[in-house]
């Protein structure tokens, strides 16, 4: 209960309320927000319908148990024949298979493709087709050098005070355009203690490492008690500050974020989490909650997402994108440019559109929403951050500069008062502006 103050009723004394603090908020409030009345309901429309058509039997406690969703993943072609229309393209390229990416669908996720459109951005991301064998010059299994700073298996040492640690090379769900589509899935890279401890030792003796970035593969496809022994370890090295996982789980099966986890990164705090979603439609009511659990429990939520041609390349589905990731508490993060992998051309869009997609964003939703979009450098040069140039240059004292509205405005900066020490900036000359 907290005291509020009442001006009403005669001779103007002030007198003391009390407000329920478990009084339910006027519903009122929410009635213009439509896209958060629709991610509150308790499950995606599109995915009961599935459920009713393929799993009548399925009852609800089996449906919303990860495991039971990680046993009945779509990975053959005879399963998917009987839930969506292949193309001849998904289908050739399915059979052709080989050593390529194996292919891997939860129910849930497979709730949310069109069983009908192979044009559909979700089911572009996961379905192969015969794309994929297509090599162009430029392209590499290995585009980002991984291998190369690898100074033990799993363990990648690019920046100085960080490293990415692969658990694991397994996923419920395959990504077609996955960077690392050389390694997972074939069993190579196992979460084994011995493999681990190498890892763990390499970190324990390079003091200047302080931040550990769990990947794979997908950290959360491990068991809960694997996820604590290996958070533990982590904690034990005293100059590892910073600790965030990497994972689509809530985007391909939100079912994985149980009490059970969240009691598990509670234990471990402060863990970050990287999440990846590619498009609005991945933003269900399931993922909302899953969402929900992690920030509730105190876990920041970082969105990563990867530019995809014919999924996610225009401005109105990467703001709508946006907009339900900020409503889901998850800060849009990086935007990356698709990475050169073998067969993965039919996904890239060019530089110049990804600078114009976020540029459309900027100035049209809040700054937390504005994505920093970057091209990982190939052959391990890392990140490379990339934006509309909105200096346009000097003109005397001034610099010139553009708004969102392509709008230009000076700014006073005298060269005589900029000599701060730091190298100046070359900007271009402009007259006439």
């Amino acid at each position: 209960m907290q005291p509020v103050v009442s001006r009403e009723g005669g001779g103007g004394e002030e007198a003391l309320a009390e407000l329920d603090d478990d009084q339910p908020p006027d519903s009122a409030k929410f009635q213009c927000m439509p896209r958060l009345r629709q991610m509150q309901s308790s499950r995606s429309p599109k995915s009961e319908s599935f459920r009713a058509r393929h799993f009548p039997s399925v009852s609800d406690e089996e449906w919303g148990d990860w495991r039971w969703q990680a046993a009945h993943r779509y990975r053959k072609l005879a399963d998917l024949e009987q839930v969506i229309e292949l193309s001849s393209s998904e289908r050739a390229g399915i059979e052709r298979g080989g050593s390529m990416l194996p292919v891997a669908i939860t129910p849930y996720y497979m709730s949310l493709l069109s069983p009908d459109d192979p044009t559909q951005g979700l089911r572009r991301t996961v379905i192969p087709t015969l794309h994929e064998f297509v090599r162009l010059p430029g392209e590499a299994d290995d585009p980002l050098g991984e291998d190369s700073h690898s100074p033990v298996p799993g363990l990648v040492h690019r920046y100085p005070d960080r490293v990415l640690l692969l658990a694991l090379d397994y996923c419920t769900t395959y990504c077609r355009y996955c960077t690392r589509s050389r390694v997972v899935g074939n069993g190579e890279l196992n979460a084994s203690q011995a493999r681990l401890e190498r890892a763990f030792e390499y970190i324990r003796r390079t003091p200047s490492i302080r931040d550990v970035l769990l990947s794979g593969g997908d950290p959360l496809s491990l068991k809960d008690d694997k996820l604590d022994w290996i958070l533990t370890r982590l904690r034990e090295i005293p100059h590892v500050e910073f600790i965030r996982i990497g994972t689509k789980m809530p985007a391909v099966l939100p079912q994985r974020i149980t009490p059970q986890l969240i009691d598990v990164l509670k234990k471990h705090h402060p863990v970050w989490m990287s999440v990846h979603f590619v498009h609005p439609d991945e933003c269900t009511p399931e993922s909302f909650a899953a969402c929900a659990r992690l920030a509730d429990a105190g876990v920041p939520l970082g969105a990563q997402a990867v530019l995809l041609k014919g999924v996610n390349d225009d401005v109105d589905t990467l703001r709508e994108l946006t907009h339900r990731l900020l409503l889901m508490r998850v800060r849009p993060y990086y935007l990356y440019q698709c990475d050169p992998i073998s067969g993965s051309a039919h996904f890239r869009t060019t530089i110049e559109q990804g600078v114009e997609l976020v540029r459309g964003l900027r100035g049209h939703t809040t700054g937390y929403g504005v994505w920093t979009y970057v091209v990982d450098a190939p052959g391990g040069g890392g990140k490379i951050p990339l934006q509309h140039q909105y200096v346009l240059g000097r003109d005397g004292d001034d610099i010139v500069l553009e708004n969102f509205a392509r709008e230009q405005y000076r700014y006073p900066d005298p060269e005589a008062h900029a000599s701060t020490g730091m190298r100046p900036m070359r900007l271009p000359v402009v007259t006439g502006a």
